[in-house]
């Protein structure tokens, strides 16, 4: 090497050491903003692909009803094949939030195909399931395996596993902000990982913007009317969100509760979904309606259009239950947005409130008390139906997360600061040694 190269290399490095010093966030965001393309392109790719073959087989078995018959066979096979080969990642959800707490081996992919596989399953023969933990766990398996190539240590790895979190959510719901604040907010209650900020936010949009390329289809939701800000609608929002609360504990209660009943009374794991099969379709055909299976949309977009009965959002809570702790795979997500949109409907027959203005605001606040992210909700509420309801929807998430009590539907999720003085020795704990 020359002279002249020589001193061109050391100017060259003395350059980038300065540029570097003066900007010492530059190589975090470059280096974030490159597995938050990749994460985004993946995980909006896979949600895509997820959102249509659920509406596909949504749209099968509504108009082949006799499919509901085989549910308990497919809920044996559905079992099976996390007994005998899915033991690893039959954590779901809890998987991904016991990984960010204490990171250990990553991720086994297979966990995406056999969730889409699972949650594909459940839907096609009528259970009663939602969306987001297959999107969650499909994006968290997809983007770990990121963390070899990228030389990820620990800590590296907490926040592309949040960005995953973020990403699978914002894409799935059209909700990016409130995904990349569900993913800061969702593993520690009371307290949020900053340097996940930046991933986080990115992951979500980029993966939203990749799902809309693909053309999906998003349900949209109007709210015809909001009351001007006075005192008794604030009051009446306060009282709707104590019902929202109470609806959380209770959904998050019984699910555990449920079970934990499948688990002692039946031993051999597949049996449970055929058991849980078996009820829900022996109710469905009693019943005579679909109802309360699937995600239940139509019914969520007419408590938006009418007072619904104050038993639509129980017997959806009792439908998905049974299939959640049976042993059927999705999320609980959307069955939460149903039981609060209905709920929220009925309430208008003692609150004296827009009915639209309280599907909305049950749609979002017992799923803030039912997974304790209050603020994601928050912001998914203004994304949903627009910033002019959003004190109400705030009101709502609030005051339902604090009346949810120390429930949770995620068993790892930890308790960062606990809602009131008196449980501070919660704090640090997760909702499974409670």
């Amino acid at each position: 090497m020359s002279k002249i190269q020589r001193n061109f290399s050391s100017k060259t490095k003395l350059h980038t050491r300065f540029f570097f010093r003066k900007y010492p966030a530059l190589p975090y965001i470059l280096k974030w903003l490159s597995i938050s393309l990749i994460i985004g392109a993946l995980v909006g790719t896979a949600s895509a692909g997820f959102l249509q073959s659920l509406e596909w087989a949504t749209n099968f078995r509504e108009n082949h009803i006799w499919l509901i018959v085989f549910l308990p066979l497919a809920g044996f096979l559905v079992g099976l094949l996390y007994y005998y080969f899915g033991k690893d990642v039959e954590g779901g959800n809890n998987l991904l939030l016991e990984n960010i707490h204490e990171p250990k081996q990553i991720i086994p992919f297979k966990m995406a195909p056999f969730v889409y596989l699972g949650t594909i399953i459940t839907h096609f023969f009528g259970g009663s399931a939602g969306r987001e933990g297959t999107a969650l766990q499909m994006a968290g398996a997809i983007a770990d395996q990121l963390t070899k190539p990228f030389k990820l240590d620990q800590n590296e790895r907490k926040i592309l596993i949040i960005s995953a979190i973020a990403a699978g959510f914002g894409s799935v719901f059209r909700t990016p902000l409130a995904g990349a604040v569900f993913g800061l907010e969702v593993f520690l209650i009371g307290r949020i990982r900053y340097n996940a900020i930046f991933p986080a936010f990115v992951s979500a949009i980029l993966a939203d913007w990749t799902t809309s390329l693909w053309n999906v289809k998003h349900t949209h939701y109007h709210i015809d009317f909001i009351p001007k800000l006075e005192f008794l609608p604030i009051l009446y929002s306060i009282l709707a969100g104590i019902a929202f609360g109470i609806c959380s504990a209770a959904f998050s209660k019984l699910i555990h509760w449920m079970g934990s009943v499948f688990k002692l009374e039946i031993k051999y794991p597949p049996f449970r979904p055929v058991i849980g099969g078996i009820i829900v379709a022996v109710a469905v055909f009693a019943m005579g309606t679909t109802r309360y299976i699937g995600l239940g949309i139509p019914t969520i977009l007419e408590s938006f259009e009418k007072q619904l009965p104050l038993y639509d959002f129980a017997l959806k809570m009792i439908f998905t239950i049974v299939t959640l702790s049976a042993g059927f795979k999705g999320g609980e997500v959307t069955p939460l947005f149903f039981i609060g949109a209905t709920l929220g409907s009925a309430l208008s027959l003692f609150i004296p409130l827009p009915f639209c203005l309280l599907a909305g605001m049950g749609f979002v606040a017992v799923f803030a008390g039912a997974t304790n992210t209050p603020l994601a909700c928050i912001l998914m509420g203004i994304e949903l139906f627009g910033a002019e309801c959003g004190i109400y929807i705030a009101i709502a998430c609030i005051v339902s997360y604090l009346f949810s009590g120390n429930n949770s539907i995620y068993t790892k999720q930890k308790i960062g600061e606990a809602k009131n003085r008196r449980f501070e020795s919660l704090n640090d704990k997760s909702f499974s040694d409670l």
